[in-house]
């Protein structure tokens, strides 16, 4: 017999919310609840009519991303069908267009919301171009926030805006609203120029290196999140020690704060009445042609990493080849 629920929320019985979330969450699923309750008006838009994968964590078990809806998902919970080429099966996406499904979300412990980059009914179009500035292992968001800033160089000299939030991990995520004219193959491409642009704005703090034995301490910058990809949402909490959040900041204040700063717990207060994300991010933008032809001329990063590691293995096994004859 199920177990008598701790309260009801539109509709939805929310249970066992003063268990720990997990371990150094320094939050219960009561915090989780309150939180994303707190900020549902500004996390929605963020998440609507777009398939949503989601990390969950269980009592004493690690997390896991779930993209498939289990089968006891409510039926009031909208989904969307989708053929994944990679497991050659259709996967049922939940849309989390509402309140009592963001709730219910928050009832099986999803802590993490990662929406695609296309809406359910245009999955020939992205909405935004996301670099993802990924710094070197350590203390280095302040190497992420100086990428951050080549990358608005870079933006503006090219004729674009965009707007800036911690990833709420160790890095900062720079999202470009884009126009429905371009095509998601034109997307992906941009997106590998702007990422070069702002190497060449300061090749000593950045790179576009995939692979990290290239990188050499500098920070990554990602140009890989396209086409079906998905990218953490603006306010979404993560799976990290303090159950930090992914936050809004305004270029005037990034070299000021740091991912710890923004919590389930602290974030909702240094919010007040606004929505942070929704005031920053500028609107759709058309782009230019020479970003574009640019970008198609960059190898795709995963299919060039992939043919230089095979290079570099059979580099590898022709030299231990050549030592083993002397």
């Amino acid at each position: 017999m199920a177990s008598k629920p701790d309260e009801t929320r539109d509709g939805v019985a929310l249970t066992n919310l003063d268990q720990p979330l997990f371990d150094d969450a320094d939050a219960t699923k009561r915090d989780l609840v309150d939180y994303l309750d707190a900020v549902h008006e500004r996390i929605l838009p963020e998440l609507r009519e777009r398939p949503l994968s989601v990390i969950r964590i269980r009592p004493g078990q690690p997390a896991f991303m779930q993209k498939n809806v289990p089968k006891y998902t409510p039926e009031w919970v909208k989904t969307v069908s989708v053929w994944a080429e990679a497991s050659k099966r259709e996967v049922s996406y939940a849309l989390c267009d509402d309140r009592r499904t963001l709730l219910w979300f928050a009832n099986q412990r999803a802590v993490e919301y990662h929406p695609t980059l296309m809406r359910a009914e245009r999955w020939d179009r992205v909405t935004h171009l996301v670099l993802d500035l990924d710094p070197p292992e350590g203390e280095t968001f302040s190497m992420a926030v100086q990428a951050a800033f080549l990358v608005r160089q870079a933006l503006a000299d090219s004729g674009l805006a965009g707007a800036v939030k911690t990833s709420g991990a160790k890095g900062v995520h720079v999202f470009v609203p884009i126009d429905e004219s371009v095509s998601i193959e034109d997307a992906a491409a941009a997106t590998r120029a702007i990422a070069a642009r702002a190497e060449r704005v300061d090749a000593d703090v950045a790179t576009t290196a995939y692979i990290k034995e290239d990188r050499h301490g500098k920070v990554f910058v990602d140009s890989t999140r396209s086409g079906g990809a998905t990218v953490v949402a603006a306010y979404s909490p993560r799976v990290r020690p303090g159950t930090t959040v992914s936050f809004p900041v305004g270029w005037d204040d990034l070299d000021r704060v740091t991912p710890r700063d923004f919590t389930v717990r602290t974030a909702p207060g240094l919010l007040g009445d606004a929505d942070r994300w929704a005031e920053q991010l500028p609107a759709p933008q058309s782009l230019p042609e020479d970003l574009l032809e640019e970008g198609r001329a960059i190898p795709v990063a995963r299919v060039a990493a992939m043919h230089e590691g095979k290079r570099r293995k059979r580099a590898k096994e022709a030299a231990e080849k050549e030592e083993r004859k002397e």
